[in-house]
Protein backbone atom coordinates (compact mmCIF):
# COMPACT_ATOMS: atom_id res chain seq x y z
CA UNK A 1 0.00 0.00 0.00
CA UNK A 2 1.69 3.34 -1.15
CA UNK A 3 1.76 6.28 0.98
CA UNK A 4 1.79 8.91 -1.58
CA UNK A 5 -1.24 10.92 -1.61
CA UNK A 6 -3.45 10.53 -4.09
CA UNK A 7 -5.82 13.49 -6.38
CA UNK A 8 -8.70 11.66 -5.84
CA UNK A 9 -9.88 8.19 -3.62
CA UNK A 10 -12.88 6.79 -5.09
CA UNK A 11 -15.01 4.67 -2.59
CA UNK A 12 -17.30 2.28 -5.03
CA UNK A 13 -16.22 0.51 -7.53
CA UNK A 14 -19.93 0.45 -9.92
CA UNK A 15 -20.66 2.33 -13.05
CA UNK A 16 -20.38 5.72 -11.36
CA UNK A 17 -17.27 5.29 -9.93
CA UNK A 18 -15.56 3.83 -12.86
CA UNK A 19 -16.90 6.27 -15.46
CA UNK A 20 -15.30 8.99 -12.36
CA UNK A 21 -12.39 6.93 -12.65
CA UNK A 22 -11.98 7.92 -16.34
CA UNK A 23 -12.93 11.25 -16.36
CA UNK A 24 -10.49 12.01 -13.16
CA UNK A 25 -7.57 10.57 -15.79
CA UNK A 26 -9.11 13.18 -18.75
CA UNK A 27 -8.12 15.91 -15.58
CA UNK A 28 -4.98 14.41 -15.31
CA UNK A 29 -5.61 13.71 -11.43
CA UNK A 30 -4.01 10.55 -9.60
CA UNK A 31 -6.50 7.91 -8.97
CA UNK A 32 -7.49 5.78 -6.01
CA UNK A 33 -10.46 3.27 -6.52
CA UNK A 34 -11.64 1.17 -3.07
CA UNK A 35 -14.12 -0.98 -2.95
CA UNK A 36 -15.82 -3.38 -0.43
CA UNK A 37 -16.83 -6.02 -3.04
CA UNK A 38 -14.09 -8.37 -4.10
CA UNK A 39 -14.81 -7.18 -8.11
CA UNK A 40 -15.41 -4.06 -9.82
CA UNK A 41 -18.87 -3.57 -10.89
CA UNK A 42 -21.17 -3.06 -8.04
CA UNK A 43 -24.47 -4.45 -7.58
CA UNK A 44 -24.46 -5.22 -11.46
CA UNK A 45 -21.88 -7.69 -11.44
CA UNK A 46 -22.96 -8.96 -8.00
CA UNK A 47 -26.70 -9.52 -8.24
CA UNK A 48 -27.40 -8.85 -12.02
CA UNK A 49 -24.42 -9.99 -14.56
CA UNK A 50 -26.75 -11.22 -17.29
CA UNK A 51 -29.74 -8.78 -16.81
CA UNK A 52 -30.26 -5.84 -19.59
CA UNK A 53 -29.91 -2.25 -18.53
CA UNK A 54 -32.09 -0.09 -21.02
CA UNK A 55 -31.63 3.49 -19.05
CA UNK A 56 -27.58 4.15 -20.62
CA UNK A 57 -27.45 6.97 -23.39
CA UNK A 58 -25.97 5.13 -26.61
CA UNK A 59 -27.41 1.70 -25.95
CA UNK A 60 -31.00 0.24 -27.02
CA UNK A 61 -29.56 -2.53 -24.62
CA UNK A 62 -26.28 -4.11 -23.02
CA UNK A 63 -26.05 -6.40 -20.73
CA UNK A 64 -24.71 -5.53 -17.36
CA UNK A 65 -22.02 -7.64 -17.66
CA UNK A 66 -20.64 -5.68 -21.19
CA UNK A 67 -21.45 -2.52 -19.70
CA UNK A 68 -19.15 -3.27 -16.78
CA UNK A 69 -16.45 -4.36 -18.75
CA UNK A 70 -16.64 -1.68 -21.47
CA UNK A 71 -16.49 1.07 -18.04
CA UNK A 72 -13.64 -1.27 -16.55
CA UNK A 73 -11.48 -0.25 -19.87
CA UNK A 74 -12.81 2.78 -19.65
CA UNK A 75 -11.60 3.50 -16.00
CA UNK A 76 -7.90 2.29 -16.51
CA UNK A 77 -7.42 5.65 -18.63
CA UNK A 78 -6.44 7.17 -15.34
CA UNK A 79 -4.11 4.11 -14.37
CA UNK A 80 -5.64 4.06 -11.27
CA UNK A 81 -4.31 2.42 -7.93
CA UNK A 82 -7.32 -0.17 -7.00
CA UNK A 83 -8.12 -1.64 -3.70
CA UNK A 84 -10.94 -4.49 -4.12
CA UNK A 85 -12.41 -6.30 -1.10
CA UNK A 86 -11.37 -3.72 1.51
CA UNK A 87 -13.88 -1.45 3.24
CA UNK A 88 -14.12 2.58 4.50
CA UNK A 89 -13.84 3.19 7.60
CA UNK A 90 -13.16 6.69 8.72
CA UNK A 91 -11.77 9.98 6.95
CA UNK A 92 -9.40 12.70 8.75
CA UNK A 93 -8.52 15.96 7.46
CA UNK A 94 -4.57 16.44 7.71
CA UNK A 95 -3.50 19.93 6.59
CA UNK A 96 -4.00 19.56 2.70
CA UNK A 97 -5.35 15.75 2.42
CA UNK A 98 -7.32 13.33 4.21
CA UNK A 99 -6.42 10.41 6.02
CA UNK A 100 -8.82 7.70 5.06
CA UNK A 101 -8.61 4.54 6.93
CA UNK A 102 -10.18 0.97 5.71
CA UNK A 103 -10.23 -2.07 7.41
CA UNK A 104 -6.91 -3.43 5.59
CA UNK A 105 -4.57 0.06 6.70
CA UNK A 106 -3.90 3.58 5.02
CA UNK A 107 -4.68 6.11 2.42
CA UNK A 108 -3.82 9.34 1.98
CA UNK A 109 -5.82 11.52 -0.64
CA UNK A 110 -6.31 15.17 -1.38
CA UNK A 111 -10.33 14.85 -2.12
CA UNK A 112 -12.87 11.98 -1.62
CA UNK A 113 -15.40 10.83 -3.76
CA UNK A 114 -18.38 8.33 -2.34
CA UNK A 115 -20.17 6.46 -5.10
CA UNK A 116 -21.12 3.92 -2.69
CA UNK A 117 -24.41 3.42 -4.68
CA UNK A 118 -26.48 1.90 -1.60
CA UNK A 119 -23.38 0.56 0.47
CA UNK A 120 -23.24 -3.17 1.26
CA UNK A 121 -26.41 -4.55 1.02
CA UNK A 122 -28.09 -7.93 1.73
CA UNK A 123 -31.18 -8.94 -0.46
CA UNK A 124 -34.69 -8.92 1.62
CA UNK A 125 -36.20 -12.42 1.88
CA UNK A 126 -39.51 -13.99 1.46
CA UNK A 127 -39.03 -14.31 5.16
CA UNK A 128 -39.93 -18.34 5.19
CA UNK A 129 -38.88 -20.30 7.66
CA UNK A 130 -37.45 -22.81 4.85
CA UNK A 131 -36.31 -20.60 2.86
CA UNK A 132 -32.64 -21.34 3.67
CA UNK A 133 -32.98 -25.39 2.49
CA UNK A 134 -33.33 -23.73 -0.66
CA UNK A 135 -30.91 -20.54 -0.83
CA UNK A 136 -28.01 -20.84 -3.31
CA UNK A 137 -29.26 -24.11 -4.91
CA UNK A 138 -33.11 -23.26 -6.63
CA UNK A 139 -33.95 -20.16 -4.45
CA UNK A 140 -32.27 -17.24 -5.98
CA UNK A 141 -31.64 -13.73 -5.29
CA UNK A 142 -29.61 -12.85 -8.19
CA UNK A 143 -29.04 -14.09 -11.67
CA UNK A 144 -25.55 -14.98 -12.77
CA UNK A 145 -25.94 -17.86 -15.62
CA UNK A 146 -29.43 -17.57 -17.45
CA UNK A 147 -28.77 -21.15 -18.96
CA UNK A 148 -29.73 -22.19 -15.24
CA UNK A 149 -32.98 -21.92 -16.05
CA UNK A 150 -33.62 -22.82 -19.45
CA UNK A 151 -36.58 -25.67 -20.08
CA UNK A 152 -37.48 -24.82 -16.46
CA UNK A 153 -40.73 -23.55 -14.59
CA UNK A 154 -39.47 -20.77 -12.82
CA UNK A 155 -41.37 -18.37 -10.79
CA UNK A 156 -40.34 -14.84 -10.30
CA UNK A 157 -41.17 -13.23 -6.72
CA UNK A 158 -41.50 -8.99 -7.19
CA UNK A 159 -43.13 -5.94 -8.89
CA UNK A 160 -39.89 -3.80 -9.17
CA UNK A 161 -38.10 -3.25 -12.36
CA UNK A 162 -35.46 -6.13 -12.12
CA UNK A 163 -38.48 -8.51 -11.31
CA UNK A 164 -40.17 -7.64 -14.69
CA UNK A 165 -37.31 -7.44 -16.28
CA UNK A 166 -36.06 -11.10 -15.14
CA UNK A 167 -39.42 -12.88 -16.13
CA UNK A 168 -39.35 -11.24 -19.81
CA UNK A 169 -35.88 -12.19 -20.05
CA UNK A 170 -36.53 -15.48 -18.98
CA UNK A 171 -39.60 -15.89 -21.13
CA UNK A 172 -38.00 -17.43 -24.33
CA UNK A 173 -35.55 -19.54 -22.07
CA UNK A 174 -37.78 -21.21 -19.33
CA UNK A 175 -40.69 -23.73 -19.96
CA UNK A 176 -42.73 -21.56 -17.59
CA UNK A 177 -42.67 -18.67 -15.93
CA UNK A 178 -44.40 -16.92 -13.02
CA UNK A 179 -44.45 -13.35 -11.06
CA UNK A 180 -45.71 -13.27 -8.35
CA UNK A 181 -46.29 -9.67 -7.11
CA UNK A 182 -48.29 -9.19 -3.58
CA UNK A 183 -49.40 -6.05 -4.71
CA UNK A 184 -52.12 -5.09 -7.66
CA UNK A 185 -50.12 -2.59 -9.41
CA UNK A 186 -46.38 -2.58 -10.31
CA UNK A 187 -43.27 -0.03 -9.38
CA UNK A 188 -41.82 -1.26 -12.17
CA UNK A 189 -41.56 1.12 -15.58
CA UNK A 190 -44.70 1.10 -17.29
CA UNK A 191 -43.09 0.39 -20.86
CA UNK A 192 -41.98 -2.79 -18.65
CA UNK A 193 -45.29 -3.19 -17.48
CA UNK A 194 -47.46 -3.10 -20.55
CA UNK A 195 -44.82 -5.26 -22.15
CA UNK A 196 -45.00 -7.93 -19.22
CA UNK A 197 -48.95 -8.25 -19.60
CA UNK A 198 -49.02 -8.45 -23.13
CA UNK A 199 -46.22 -11.32 -22.71
CA UNK A 200 -46.81 -15.10 -22.03
CA UNK A 201 -45.70 -14.51 -18.46
CA UNK A 202 -48.05 -15.67 -15.52
CA UNK A 203 -48.60 -13.01 -13.66
CA UNK A 204 -50.23 -13.57 -10.77
CA UNK A 205 -51.03 -10.08 -8.51
CA UNK A 206 -52.13 -9.52 -5.29
CA UNK A 207 -50.95 -12.92 -3.84
CA UNK A 208 -47.86 -13.48 -2.02
CA UNK A 209 -45.79 -17.29 -1.21
CA UNK A 210 -46.89 -18.75 1.62
CA UNK A 211 -44.46 -22.13 1.58
CA UNK A 212 -41.56 -23.57 -0.36
CA UNK A 213 -41.29 -27.10 -0.13
CA UNK A 214 -38.82 -29.80 -1.95
CA UNK A 215 -36.07 -32.17 -0.79
CA UNK A 216 -32.51 -31.59 -1.03
CA UNK A 217 -32.17 -27.90 -1.85
CA UNK A 218 -34.48 -28.75 -4.94
CA UNK A 219 -37.70 -26.38 -4.86
CA UNK A 220 -40.50 -29.03 -6.17
CA UNK A 221 -43.53 -26.88 -5.22
CA UNK A 222 -44.66 -23.23 -4.13
CA UNK A 223 -47.85 -22.60 -2.47
CA UNK A 224 -49.59 -19.06 -3.49
CA UNK A 225 -51.97 -17.46 -1.36
CA UNK A 226 -54.46 -15.08 -2.42
CA UNK A 227 -55.57 -11.96 0.62
CA UNK A 228 -58.81 -13.64 1.02
CA UNK A 229 -57.17 -17.08 2.11
CA UNK A 230 -57.53 -19.29 -1.24
CA UNK A 231 -54.31 -20.98 -2.33
CA UNK A 232 -52.77 -21.91 -5.09
CA UNK A 233 -49.90 -24.73 -6.02
CA UNK A 234 -47.17 -24.48 -8.68
CA UNK A 235 -44.99 -26.80 -9.63
CA UNK A 236 -41.63 -24.92 -9.33
CA UNK A 237 -37.97 -26.06 -10.21
CA UNK A 238 -36.65 -22.50 -9.55
CA UNK A 239 -37.66 -19.70 -7.23
CA UNK A 240 -35.93 -15.94 -7.95
CA UNK A 241 -36.76 -13.40 -5.16
CA UNK A 242 -36.16 -9.87 -6.41
CA UNK A 243 -37.55 -7.85 -2.89
CA UNK A 244 -35.06 -5.18 -3.10
CA UNK A 245 -31.72 -4.91 -0.89
CA UNK A 246 -31.53 -4.31 3.08
CA UNK A 247 -28.58 -1.74 2.87
CA UNK A 248 -26.34 0.86 4.85
CA UNK A 249 -23.31 2.90 4.38
CA UNK A 250 -21.69 1.60 7.36
CA UNK A 251 -18.70 3.56 8.79
CA UNK A 252 -19.47 6.17 5.80
CA UNK A 253 -22.54 6.90 8.68
CA UNK A 254 -20.26 8.23 11.46
CA UNK A 255 -18.35 10.65 9.39
CA UNK A 256 -20.26 13.66 10.15
CA UNK A 257 -22.03 13.55 6.35
CA UNK A 258 -25.37 15.18 6.11
CA UNK A 259 -27.42 12.33 5.36
CA UNK A 260 -31.16 12.19 4.35
CA UNK A 261 -31.62 8.26 5.44
CA UNK A 262 -29.32 6.51 3.81
CA UNK A 263 -27.63 8.73 1.23
CA UNK A 264 -25.86 11.60 1.34
CA UNK A 265 -26.90 15.23 0.70
CA UNK A 266 -25.17 17.23 -1.69
CA UNK A 267 -25.34 20.84 -3.67
CA UNK A 268 -25.72 20.99 -7.41
CA UNK A 269 -21.27 20.76 -7.58
CA UNK A 270 -21.79 17.18 -5.74
CA UNK A 271 -20.05 19.01 -2.89
CA UNK A 272 -20.82 17.18 0.59
CA UNK A 273 -21.07 19.21 3.93
CA UNK A 274 -17.51 18.16 4.72
CA UNK A 275 -14.60 19.99 2.36
CA UNK A 276 -13.08 18.26 -0.08
CA UNK A 277 -15.32 15.47 -0.01
CA UNK A 278 -18.00 14.72 -2.88
CA UNK A 279 -20.54 12.00 -3.90
CA UNK A 280 -22.24 10.85 -6.91
CA UNK A 281 -24.63 8.26 -8.23
CA UNK A 282 -27.33 6.67 -5.97
CA UNK A 283 -25.68 7.05 -2.54
CA UNK A 284 -26.62 11.06 -3.20
CA UNK A 285 -29.40 13.19 -1.99
CA UNK A 286 -30.61 16.31 -3.35
CA UNK A 287 -33.99 18.13 -4.54
CA UNK A 288 -35.58 16.16 -7.87
CA UNK A 289 -32.87 13.54 -7.28
CA UNK A 290 -33.31 10.40 -9.82
CA UNK A 291 -31.67 7.32 -9.04
CA UNK A 292 -30.24 5.83 -12.89
CA UNK A 293 -26.80 4.77 -13.79
CA UNK A 294 -27.59 7.45 -16.30
CA UNK A 295 -27.73 10.35 -13.65
CA UNK A 296 -24.56 8.95 -11.99
CA UNK A 297 -22.46 8.83 -14.86
CA UNK A 298 -23.37 12.44 -15.53
CA UNK A 299 -22.73 13.34 -11.86
CA UNK A 300 -19.57 11.96 -11.96
CA UNK A 301 -17.61 14.79 -14.10
CA UNK A 302 -19.66 17.24 -12.34
CA UNK A 303 -17.95 16.02 -9.10
CA UNK A 304 -14.24 15.59 -10.45
CA UNK A 305 -14.40 18.76 -11.97
CA UNK A 306 -14.99 20.47 -8.76
CA UNK A 307 -12.92 18.28 -6.96
CA UNK A 308 -9.82 19.47 -9.64
CA UNK A 309 -10.76 23.16 -8.95
CA UNK A 310 -10.65 22.58 -5.29
CA UNK A 311 -7.31 20.65 -5.09
CA UNK A 312 -6.29 23.78 -7.41
CA UNK A 313 -7.82 27.11 -7.68
CA UNK A 314 -5.78 27.71 -11.70
CA UNK A 315 -7.14 24.89 -13.06
CA UNK A 316 -10.11 25.29 -15.39
CA UNK A 317 -13.39 23.86 -13.87
CA UNK A 318 -14.94 23.36 -17.56
CA UNK A 319 -11.93 21.61 -19.50
CA UNK A 320 -11.67 21.03 -23.04
CA UNK A 321 -14.17 18.16 -24.14
CA UNK A 322 -12.94 14.67 -24.71
CA UNK A 323 -13.11 14.63 -28.37
CA UNK A 324 -9.92 17.82 -28.36
CA UNK A 325 -8.16 15.00 -25.85
CA UNK A 326 -8.01 12.19 -28.01
CA UNK A 327 -7.93 14.17 -31.35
Amino acid sequence: MSNEIVDITIIGGGPTGLFASFYAGMREMSVKIIDSLPQLGGQLIELYPDKYIYDVGGFPKILAKDLVANLVTQAHYSKPEIHLGETALSATRDGDHFILQTDKGVHLTRTILLTAGIGAFQPRKIGLAEEVEFEGKTLHYGIKDLSLFKDKDVLVCGGGDSAVDWALMLEDIASNVSLVHRRERFTAHETSVNQLMSSKVNVLTSRAVKSIAGEDGIVKEVVIAQKDGSEEALHVDHVIVNYGNISSLGAIKEWGLEMDRNSVIVNSRMETNIEGIYAAGDVTSYDGKVKLIAVGLGEAPTAVNHAKAFIDPKARLQPLHSTSVFN
